[in-house]
This record gives C-alpha cells, structure tokens and sequence, in this order.
C-alpha cells in the first residue's frame, strides 16, 4: 500500500530538526508562511473585505507574520491582528514581526471593525498547544467561528491537539487547513474531522527520504487499488476459501446474517453461517447462498468471524456457553479469527479468554471494537479512549497481540508491531446498526482471499467508509444508510480498486 505518512508531533520535531541541519535558502518558517500567503491568496480572490490574518505568540504566530508579508507585497489588503500584542519569543518570529511593521504593515489588537474580511487567516496557535484553550484566547476563537468568514488555518486549526484531534478547550473550524512537511495524526480522526475543512499539505520543499520508515500512514481509496489482486480466469469457489460466521443469538440473528452476507458480497467462496439462536431460521431468502449449518461444521471453515450478535453475559459471574466453551474452542484453533461485538465483551470480561487472545501464535487474530468496547478492554472508560484513540489502539494491539481497529471517525488501524494507520474514508451515515457487522464480514472475506492481516483489516476498513461515501455522493444517506445498502456498495467499490490495469 502506497498510503500517505502520517506523523506525530515528536516526529515532526525530528523532522524538522534534521531539515534544518541540511537546509540552504530559506528557512521553514520562511517557506511556511509563503505557502500560506500563496493559498491566502487564492481562497481570498479580490474579496473587499481584504484578509485578517490572526498572529498568536509562537512560531505559528510567526509563520502568520510571514504570510501577511507576503500579501502586502502582493497589493492585497491585509491586517494583522496581533493576539499576543508583544513580539514572540522565539528569534524568528520576533523578526518575521518585525519585518512586517517596518514595511508599514496594518496591525491591531482587537477585531477589525467595517466588512466581513474575505479570508481569516488562523495562525494563533500550533501543533505545541499543551493545555485548554481558555479566556481571552477562547474568546478569540469563539470570534472566528462566528465571524462569517472562511478560515484558512496554518498547519492545524488553533485549539487541536496534532496527536489526538481532540479539542483543547476550543477550536477553531476552517474552512481550509494548510499544513506542512507531512499529515499530523490529529488531523484525521476525531474532534478534527469537524475543524479541519479540506486539508491542503505543503512538504516545503524537504526531501522525501526524511518521512520515511514512519510507523504511522493515511488509509486513502487510491492506495487501495491492486492491493487485492484481479481474480485469474482459472480458479473456482474452493480459490477464495470459506468463511464461517459465529454469532447470532436469541433475538440477534440479524447480526450474524449482515456478517454474512458482506463476507458473501466481498468475494469469499463459500460463506457459513453457525447460529446460535435456539430456533435459527434455516436460510436466508434473501441471499440463500449462504450456508445454515451447523457449528461443528461452521468453524470447519479456513477464516471465522465470531460474536456479532452472540450474546453476553451481564457479569463474570455468569457465564453463558458461548463464552463458557465456544469461544475458548475457537480461539484455541489454527485459523485466521476475527473477534467482534460480543466476542469483545466477552474477552474484556473473562481474564481466561483475554489471555487466551494474547496466547494465539499460529494464525493471526483481528479484534474489531467500537469505542465502547476498546474502553471494556482496556478497563478504562469510552470518554478516555476517544481522548487518545491513537494510543488506545496500539495499546489494545501491543497488549493482546493482535491487529485492531478502533472504529469511529477516523477510525485507527493498529497493529502489534508498532505499525498504525488512520482511515480517511467514511461518513456520519455508518452511524447506525449493523455497519459494524458488515465491517467485521469484510474483513473475513478478504483474508479468506489470502490478504494477510494487516493488509486485510486496513482495506476492509478503508473499503467500508468509500462505500458510504459513495453511497452518499449519489444522495443515498447519510441520515437513513443502512448496513445493508453499505455491504451492496462494498462490492462495486472492492471490483473497480481490485480490476486489471
């Protein structure tokens, strides 16, 4: 997969460090605050309102100061709201300040009156911001997500944490964020996905070689394509192997069926379904290609999905038998398992079977939680998880050795060597019951069709959002997508990225 690196704030301070040693010309913050001046200028247009560019304390203030530069060479209107009102710190941004009063730039410490500006450009705080945004600064940010204006963020939306995406008290919402050498990870997941607007990246100008041998990457629909192969002509059902389904009880049968039936439409062979409702139907009308039968011969198949709609015990002190003797049966077998929904709750629940899960060595194991799960998990609480998902989801990957995805917006691929990727497709319409079913049912389809692991979860993750993505794009949801309508689209979007060149 040739996806997109994404990097933390400790690498970008690598990277920067090691760019700075080498560069010639000019410096980053040079280069940063033209880039955004060039951008500013584009998004402005010749708007009569000219361009309020907003100068915090730090480098991203200084950065700010450069871009206003840049437009008041360039003839455009331009002030400077100076949010600190005494020059930066750092010796850079204190002469990019300086710079632009002594060509007679405009300046003031309050928001302009006259027109809406055309363009705010958001340069007040950066991907250093270590604690809540509060007071006069919060009162700032309120003021440019209600001034009616587009915002033009610098390299993050000021109040973002660039590890996380969670908000920091407040935050700015741009229409456009501008940010530089490589993606952050916060700007992909989370709390961002509601701040960051299209997100434009500049490497300025820095060689490519310097972002290499990151463990962190953006799931993107182009880095998809040919990552499963287009099928030989010669082959038959047995080529793309059985999936088994486990799940579905009393009440919940539907869980296990939507599995299914994504596994059936994403390509494996043969799909069986083992109920365990007392009273399963005997088949499905709508897809009677899938297999009722039995759980003996049910987990006889080459990949399992277990739990969508197994069931749980409300308590460790009672204890049914899915999680009694099922579950530990299968976990003990040499096959490709995916856990999910009661599957989860089940190992965060029962220490046997947690480590049971850590114990599995001759076949990989993929967990599948929602935020919910992962904190049961983690014995934690969802509020904590969403706060750091990154690190939820390589803490669940490195502790139960297994490849995880935490899903949400933007949801986080994690896996047990360190290595982690955040998805970029999907939208609010896989907010509603049994997408998470479907995802499961994906993921077993693509390692019947001999993906390994890791290659198999993060298509399966990135394949399900483009779907509702496109789903969305021909006005079918997002309010009202079904899981059903996602598992259809699935099989077109998994046909074009699979086709031959």
């Amino acid at each position: 997969m040739n996806t997109p690196p994404l990097l933390t704030t400790r690498e970008i301070r690598e990277v920067e460090e090691q760019a700075a040693r080498a560069l010639s010309g000019p410096s980053l913050m040079q280069r940063a605050g033209r880039a955004a001046a060039e951008l500013a200028r584009d998004l402005a247009g010749d708007g009569a309102g000219g361009v309020l560019v907003v100068a915090g304390p730090g480098n991203n203030g200084g950065d700010a100061w450069v871009a206003a530069a840049h437009l008041q060479a360039g003839f455009h209107r331009v002030t400077v709201l100076d949010a600190a009102g005494t020059p930066p710190r750092a010796p850079e941004a204190k002469a990019a300040r300086a710079a632009y009063l002594a060509a007679g730039g405009k300046v003031t410490n309050r928001w302009p009156d006259g027109p809406r500006p055309a363009l705010v450009v958001d340069g007040l705080l950066g991907i250093g911001l270590a604690r809540p945004v509060t007071g006069e600064l919060a009162a700032l940010v309120a003021r440019i997500n209600g001034c009616g204006s587009p915002v033009l963020a610098i390299d993050l939306p000021s109040g973002l944490s660039s590890d996380t995406g969670t908000v920091l008290g407040a935050a700015v919402r741009a229409t456009t964020t501008l940010t530089f050498i490589a993606r952050k990870a916060g700007l992909h997941t989370g709390d961002a996905l509601d701040h960051t607007g299209t997100i434009v990246v500049d490497d300025l100008g820095l060689d490519p070689a310097l972002l290499a041998g990151r463990p962190g990457a953006l799931l993107v629909p182009e880095a998809m394509r040919g990552v499963l192969a287009p099928r030989r002509r010669n082959t038959h059902k047995g080529s793309f192997g059985t999936l088994g389904l486990v799940g579905g009880g009393r009440g919940m049968t539907g869980a296990a069926i939507l599995a299914a039936r994504a596994g059936l439409l994403a390509g494996a062979g043969k799909v069986s379904v083992g109920l365990l409702a007392p009273e399963p139907p005997a088949y499905d009308p709508a897809y009677p290609e899938l297999m009722f039968r039995a759980l003996d011969d049910t987990i006889a198949a080459d990949v399992l999905v277990v739990g969508p709609g197994a069931g749980h015990s409300p308590s460790a002190t009672s204890i049914s038998p899915f999680e009694r003797t099922l579950l530990p049966s299968l976990l003990s077998l040499p096959k490709p398992i995916v856990l999910d929904a009661d599957a989860l709750n089940a190992v965060a629940t029962f220490e046997a079977l947690r480590e049971a899960v850590a114990r599995r060595e001759r076949a990989p194991t993929i967990l599948t939680p929602h935020p919910a799960e992962a904190a049961r998990l983690l014995r934690s609480t969802t509020a904590e998880v969403q706060a750091d998902r990154l690190a939820a989801a390589t803490t669940l990957a490195r502790e139960l050795r297994a490849e995880v995805v935490l899903k949400g917006a933007g949801s986080v691929c994690a896996s047990p060597d360190g290595t982690w990727a955040v998805n970029a497709t999907g939208n609010p319409g896989l907010a509603s019951g049994g997408t998470g079913d479907v995802l499961a049912g994906l993921v077993g389809a693509l390692l019947c069709q001999g993906l390994a692991a890791p290659a198999a979860l993060r298509l399966a993750v990135c394949l399900h959002g483009a779907a509702a993505d496109a789903l969305v794009a021909r006005g079918i949801g997002p309010a009202g997508l079904t899981a059903g309508e996602v598992a259809l689209e699935a099989r077109a979007v998994l046909s074009r990225w699979s086709a031959p060149a």
